[in-house]
């Protein structure tokens, strides 16, 4: 019994060393959409112009740092992100601020942190393992 719990600690405080935090300038507003970084601007748009929905914000933080997926360090979690008919999503996208209220959010680049971090991953991780750990102590048991 205490080996098992010292592997898996030691399984645990080995995962936990690869989770970091990168220090990001949050000098302005901004929602990333698959890997792009978009600046929120104060001009609207008019709901004429909005197309098809492409994505919506799965984390919201106003704390600096690099974080992966869909996020912004303004709007909160479900905010929906729109094209705008006639413009690439290259150029700008559509945010929706309310029913109705659109801004525009122009294309910076490619964002700097992953589409998929460890926080992501972490839990299969953490499943896969202790699946293979199960197994392998019943099968240890049914050998004696």
């Amino acid at each position: 019994m205490r080996m098992r719990i010292g592997v898996l600690s030691a399984l645990f405080l080995a995962c936990t060393l690869f989770i970091g935090t990168v220090n990001a300038n949050w000098a302005y507003m901004f929602v990333v959409n698959d890997g792009s970084i978009y600046v929120i601007s104060e001009e609207h748009v008019d709901p004429k112009q909005i197309g098809s929905r492409i994505g919506k914000v799965t984390t919201y933080s106003d704390q600096e740092g690099t974080y992966s997926g869909n996020f912004s360090n303004r709007y909160p979690k479900g905010t929906e992100y729109y094209e705008i008919i006639g413009l690439d999503i290259k150029d700008a996208i559509a945010v929706k601020e309310e029913e109705g209220v659109y801004i525009k959010a122009a294309y910076e680049g490619e964002y700097a942190g992953d589409r998929y971090g460890w926080s992501d991953i972490l839990p299969y991780v953490f499943v896969a393992l202790f699946v293979l750990f199960t197994f392998y102590f019943v099968k240890k048991r049914r050998i004696r």
